[in-house]
């Protein structure tokens, strides 16, 4: 079964910085899509950040210019680079990758992490 595990989640200071990671495991012949979710309290979850496997990437206007995602495709990993953090972007980040399970199969299905929590004290 394929897993996927977020670390690097914490209380940070507005205006700091903070790296989350999210580390995919076992049967995968493929990863399409890679990105990075977020929840607050009370509130939908919504599509941060993502990234295709050519590397093109797409933020929600609310992070553009403060936060980076990258990906190790070798590692299959996925990384969110976030700074000038400011309070709003407190809540629980959820990583979501697209997994080719099967050698010969051609279908991707969608996989999530159990979520790591951030909170930007102001």
């Amino acid at each position: 079964q394929v897993q996927l595990r977020e670390s690097g989640g914490g209380l940070v200071q507005a205006g700091g910085s903070l790296r989350v990671s999210c580390a995919a495991s076992g049967p995968i012949f493929g990863i399409t899509r890679m990105g990075w979710y977020r929840q607050a309290p009370g509130m939908q979850r919504e599509l941060v950040a993502q990234i295709s496997s050519d590397g093109s990437t797409d933020y929600v206007d609310s992070v553009k210019g403060r936060f980076i995602i990258s990906r190790d495709n070798d590692r299959n990993m996925v990384y969110l680079q976030m700074s000038s953090l400011k309070p709003e972007d407190t809540g629980v980040y959820y990583c979501n990758a697209e997994v080719k399970t099967g050698i010969l199969s051609g279908i991707y299905s969608p996989f999530w992490g159990q979520g790591t929590q951030v909170t930007v004290s102001s």
